[in-house]
């Protein structure tokens, strides 16, 4: 194996998995000496890559964009251009905006002949019919969620009642016809999931609720699971 093709291998071994990754570890993936492993990892240091970490404690990648990317197989680049055309259909204009920068930063560093396989990819993605629009500012409720953010909205149900919650936002669901958010609904003191194009007027409130969201998200799955097979014995 060629050096330039470890630290290739080197980089994916870091960046797969959950980190740190010890020098015996990374020694047994690639078939090399520790010694060796702490040699690549100061090369890839001095080639710009931000690697934390040292021995006896393991290494964690941490990515530098002035590394070229890894190259893709070409069913993982078809995989990638089905699903960032799929986001340009029922992503909200932020998200659908990005996917199309995506798509345009992965033609420009691919290798030529990948990037004349992205431009005529065998696999598109259409919809006839697109989800309803959300009545609020999907990125805002995004970065909410990231920052661990309760956010206050007007909702109104199926029914057409009107009710102003204040929630716990874990995830956004793309679905069919609707975008959900699921959240922790400080009303209900229950989970609860909530149209996004029903909903109207959100702020975001500067009440935290980190780090409890992966935690609820975890919970709010087990839920919907519970539910399902709930509902699939009943019928």
């Amino acid at each position: 194996m060629s050096r330039t093709a470890r630290l290739f291998q080197l980089m994916q071994a870091l960046r797969s998995g959950p980190p740190p990754k010890t020098s015996a570890q990374l020694a047994q993936d690639l078939g090399v000496s520790a010694r060796t492993v702490h040699r690549d990892v100061d090369t890839l240091r001095g080639l710009g890559a931000v690697i934390d970490g040292e021995a006896g404690f393991g290494f964690t990648l941490i990515e530098d964009a002035t590394l070229p990317p890894l190259g893709f197989t070409d069913d993982e680049l078809e995989a990638l251009v089905l699903g960032l055309r799929e986001v340009q259909l029922i992503g909200d204009p932020a998200l659908s905006e990005a996917a199309s920068t995506a798509l345009g930063k992965l033609q420009g560093r691919l290798p030529q002949r990948q990037s004349h396989r992205l431009s005529h990819a065998v696999l598109t993605a259409t919809r006839f019919e697109r989800p309803a629009v959300p009545g609020i500012e999907v990125s805002e409720l995004r970065q909410a969620t990231w920052d661990e953010r309760a956010v206050d909205f007007a909702y109104t149900d199926e029914k057409g009642d009107k009710t102003h919650r204040r929630v716990n936002p874990l995830s956004i669901v793309y679905m069919d016809r609707a975008s959900m958010l699921v959240s922790w609904c400080h009303l209900r003191k229950d989970f609860r999931v909530f149209r996004l194009d029903r909903m109207r007027e959100m702020s975001v409130t500067d009440q935290s609720f980190r780090p409890n969201r992966v935690p609820l998200l975890r919970a709010a799955l087990v839920r919907v699971r519970a539910d399902r097979e709930r509902k699939e014995q009943e019928n």
